[in-house]
């Protein structure tokens, strides 16, 4: 049971007091350090806003890692949607130094459903060229794919906002950091940031690393992958000084320039309260994607099994399809996890828009196993009250 050190602070709706159970119990079930933030939202309303642990608040940011991809992601959908991208447009028509060494034919559609083969570059990127996403896509510009284009697909872990990026740069003359404060950020006032103002650093949690069990640890040396295998390359571990992926959002050249696929700062409010945005209406404003947009990039694209993460896997369009992983959700519910155990996705068919990140590396890494019980609990409380 909670105890009084573990008890979750803040509110619910009126019947998501299952939900502050839940996550109380999650709480006690993880131990003294654990430090957690949980906020939803239905059909724009937060009915959700919870924290437990020591020193994290309501307004604590973390590094919520691969959670970035969804918020530069939905930039690209926005270009979409308006008609100033084009999803089967060769990313060459774009940015043509990129057609060379085979991929000429790439689309922008192949590289949002990571099967362009362009996961990282053969001799690795050092820390600062690793930080900024127009150095990365001018490596990978002259980068030949490590398979077939179209042929396999594998997880662009440190690459995706980078290529996709230096399309949307290309095209509108601004970075998706850049858009994504105008559109999105700045139009909610969200806690959500692809380049941390240094103004807010106080209110930032380094993350602290995971501490497996020793079985555990047996498990993931048995999981080990080689520096030169697609897994090693595509997260930079082939670079004789590559930093380890846990402290990349720790290292503040990170934090400050935000790289699209990694480097995103944020609160579950944030998280959450953009995911809301996406599909609700909210704060008086209308969802920033139609119906026809969302499901566009929420439907399935590349699923089975993932050539990097060497896993079953399941991806629409620059975003996790959350219903291959949470079965309880709707079909095209659309979101991103990090990897030290953030989840963060919206449901347009429930209206449910969901924000979790947690400060220390969950077991194994990526999505935090607790977000399947959180989700639950929230969903069927929505359910519930929705009647």
């Amino acid at each position: 049971m909670p105890t009084e050190k573990n008890a979750p602070q803040g509110t619910v709706a009126e019947g998501f007091e299952s939900v502050r159970r839940e996550f109380g119990a999650v709480a006690a079930d993880e131990g003294g350090d654990y430090a957690a933030q949980l906020v939803a939202y239905v059909d724009g309303e937060r009915v959700v806003d919870l924290w437990t642990g020591p020193e994290i608040t309501a307004d604590s940011l973390t590094g919520v890692f691969s959670s970035t991809k969804g918020a530069a992601h939905l930039v690209v959908a926005l270009l979409v949607q308006d008609g100033t991208l084009e999803l089967d447009q060769r990313v060459s028509h774009y940015w043509p130094e990129f057609g060379v060494e085979g991929k000429q034919d790439i689309t922008l559609r192949d590289v949002l459903s990571h099967r362009a083969g362009v996961v990282g570059a053969d001799a690795g990127f050092l820390l600062e060229e690793l930080a900024d996403d127009r150095v990365i896509a001018e490596r990978l510009a002259s980068q030949a794919p490590y398979w077939r284009p179209g042929t396999a697909f594998g997880y662009h872990a440190l690459a995706i906002g980078a290529l996709t990026g230096e399309v949307v740069r290309r095209v509108t003359g601004r970075s998706i950091q850049e858009l994504f404060e105008a559109r999105v950020r700045s139009r909610h006032d969200l806690d959500f940031y692809l380049g941390l103002p240094e103004e807010h650093e106080p209110r930032f949690l380094s993350t602290l690393p995971m501490l497996p069990t020793p079985a555990q640890q047996a498990e993931l040396d048995a999981a080990a992958t080689g520096p030169l295998s697609l897994t090693g390359i595509a997260f930079n571990r082939n670079h004789p000084q590559a930093v380890d992926v846990g402290e990349l959002s720790n290292l503040r050249v990170v934090r400050a320039k935000g790289p699209a696929s990694f480097g995103g700062v944020a609160s579950a409010r944030g998280l959450a309260g953009m995911y809301a945005a996406a599909i609700s209406e909210l704060d008086g404003k209308a969802p920033l994607l139609k119906p026809d947009t969302a499901a566009a990039f929420a439907q399935i694209h590349s699923i089975g099994y993932d050539v990097v993460s060497r896993a079953h896997k399941a991806f629409g369009l620059g975003f996790q399809a959350l219903c291959d992983i949470y079965p309880v959700l709707g079909a095209g519910a659309f979101g991103h996890s990090g990897a030290a155990g953030s989840q963060a996705f919206a449901d347009p068919r429930t209206g449910l828009a969901y924000g979790y990140n947690r400060r220390r590396f969950a077991y194994p890494g990526g999505a935090a196993p607790e977000n399947e019980r959180l989700i639950r609990a929230v969903h069927a409380a929505a359910t519930a009250v929705a009647g």
